[in-house]
């Protein structure tokens, strides 16, 4: 089943990987990308956007800031937060929007653990 999934980091790197990852595992997928969170609030406006990996930590809107404002808009859109910040009040806000969050760097062993995590 296609599905359309937005992947959300300011690094390049980052999103080049993490699309790499779930293309092998989910080739009939549309993959978007954005590099900061004004974008990704942007294309989930444009874009029937069911599916959202999230970087936590980038410049302007953080993750968590463009999350929230994603989901006031887009209540049905399953966000999942990626971090490398493991400090207890992150993860608690992450918690608190009712959001799963999986430990960066994404690596091929996590890509069926952030699709688990998707929902998918």
């Amino acid at each position: 089943m296609s599905k359309n999934l937005l992947i959300v980091d300011d690094s390049m790197v980052s999103r080049m990987m993490t699309k790499s990852i779930i293309a092998n595992l989910q080739p009939r997928w549309n993959i978007f990308e954005a590099g900061s969170g004004q974008a990704a609030i942007e294309l989930c406006r444009e874009q029937s956007i069911e599916l959202i990996s999230m970087d936590l930590n980038m410049p302007g809107l953080s993750g968590l800031e463009a999350a929230t404002l994603i989901l006031l808009e887009h209540p049905h859109i399953k966000i999942v937060m990626l971090t490398a910040n493991v400090q207890t009040a992150i993860q608690s806000q992450i918690q608190d929007l009712g959001l799963p969050f999986l430990a960066k760097p994404i690596t091929a062993d996590k890509g069926p653990a952030l699709l688990k995590a998707l929902g998918d």
